[in-house]
């Protein structure tokens, strides 16, 4: 599943909350933030952004195949 798609569904569970209203809150254009979605182009901060504004948390975390080890 694309970032795009993970970020509509919180946004549904969230309240309905559109596309323009996320935008709104992280201080970009709606236009800007259709781009993004469009490209499914997130940066790091970008996506820490999304999580603190829709009041979750986002983590990355690697997990090692062969020793199931999170790094």
């Amino acid at each position: 599943m694309s970032l795009s798609d993970r970020i509509r569904i919180l946004l549904i569970k969230r309240g309905n909350i559109s596309e323009a209203e996320l935008a709104r809150r992280l201080g970009v254009s709606p236009q800007n933030l259709n781009n993004k979605m469009k490209r499914d182009n997130f940066t790091e901060k970008d996506l820490q952004e999304i999580a603190n504004a829709l009041d979750c948390t986002y983590t990355v975390t690697f997990t090692m195949n062969d020793t199931g080890e999170n790094v």
